[in-house]
């Protein structure tokens, strides 16, 4: 990375808030980040990403509109 060369304390103390904000933002993510790990260890948290997942997978792979409905309408008309 190259060096800057800085003209005035302004465009020092600019670079420095730009620092801190960033500093922040990043902080904020990695917060973020542990609380969403944290959830998805939690016994509730497991289970609604296995239901998410099954129900993304049912969806995506066109095995609920293929098969699963149609199960289900069979057993309810006879």
């Amino acid at each position: 990375m190259a060096t800057k060369v800085y003209s005035s304390y302004e465009e020092i103390d600019r670079d420095l808030e730009i620092l801190k904000l960033q500093k922040e933002i990043d902080t904020q993510k990695l917060s973020l980040a542990v609380e969403k790990t944290i959830d998805g260890v939690t016994p509730s948290g497991l289970v609604q990403n296995l239901l998410g997942n099954a129900g993304s997978f049912l969806t995506k792979s066109g095995l609920l509109k293929n098969v699963v409905l149609p199960y289900i309408i069979n057993k309810f008309i006879k």
